[in-house]
Formats: C-alpha cells, structure tokens, sequence
C-alpha cells in the first residue's frame, strides 16, 4: 500500500513537472498544421492521434526493455507493430500540405515510466499507457469518426477504430490477469 502511494506521489509530480514540455511538443506539432486549411477538429485530431501513437510505440520500447514478463513483453510488441501501421495510415489519409509529426510522445508518460523496472514498471505500463491510454484514443477517434471535417482523416479514424478498441480490451485483459486496478 504505501509502495503504492509512493509511486503515485512520483508519478503525480513527474506528470506536473513534465506539463509545459507536453505543452511545448503540442505547440510545436500544431505549428506543422496551422498553415494549412485544415478544420480545428481534424488538426486537433491530427496532432493529438500522432502523439497517442508515438508514446504507445516509445511505451513499448521501454517494455520491451523493462518487463520480465512475457505477456507485457508481447502485448508491447503487439502495440509497436500495430501503432506503427496505423500511424502510416494517418500519413496516408493527411490531405496534402498537412505535417504528421514522427516523433511527438508525451515526455510526462515516458519519463514516469522510465525509471521503472519490473512488476512496477509493469502495473503502470498497464495502467497508463495499456487501459488509460487507449481509453483515451477510442475517445479520439470516436470523435473523429463522428465530427471529422476532412473526408480521408474521418474515414482513417472510422478504419482505425476497430483496432484501438481491440487493444483496449487486450489492455483490459491483461490488467485483469495481473491483478492491476
């Protein structure tokens, strides 16, 4: 219980610490679209989708690395391989003019997770960036799908949703075999 409320409290002040660089990584993938004529809605989306895959691929890594367990390990690898292809998708369906910035990972996830090893680097992998992370981009792409001005982007986020909804129930799944609240 208090190893718990101890990885909380550092988790809580990695995250808050970690604010204005998430802020500035946002600014400057906006920057990439804000020439273009693209809606606020899909811009949004844009930005906040490649950023959603970028942490889940540089997640990943770190689990590759961290985890001692082999379900975490392939659940990661099944997350490296998937994000990166719907990542090209997203490229892909980018009208003309509009930058999907490569690398734009949330720096407050990384680094709460980077100095984690183990069954703790597992529970918060899980938590974060497995359930959390992925209820997230269902949302995401959920709104997309829903309220997307540009034609390809809504039908990108319509294609891609399936898939996100499946890893959020392997993330799910996973939390459950492990015990993770």
């Amino acid at each position: 219980m208090k190893r718990n409320a101890t990885l909380c409290a550092a988790l809580a002040s990695t995250l808050i610490a970690a604010v204005p660089l998430a802020a500035l990584a946002q600014t400057e993938a906006a920057s990439t679209t804000m020439a273009n004529d693209l809606p606020p809605v899909d811009k949004a989306f844009v930005q906040a989708a490649s950023a959603a895959g970028s942490t889940e691929i540089d997640a990943a890594k770190l689990a590759t690395k961290q985890s001692q367990d082999k379900d975490v390990k392939s659940f990661a690898h099944h997350m490296m391989v998937d994000h990166t292809k719907l990542t090209m998708q997203l490229k892909m369906a980018a009208p003309h003019g509009v930058t999907v910035p490569k690398d734009n990972s949330d720096p407050a996830v990384l680094d709460s997770l980077k100095p984690l090893h183990g069954k703790e680097f597992d529970t918060a992998y899980i938590q974060e960036v497995g359930v959390e992370g992925h209820q997230q981009a269902v949302q995401l792409f959920e709104k997309e799908a829903q309220e997307g001005q540009n034609a390809k982007l809504k039908q990108a986020a319509q294609q891609a949703l399936p898939t996100i909804q499946q890893h959020l129930k392997m993330a799910q799944d996973l939390a459950a075999k492990k015990g993770v609240q």
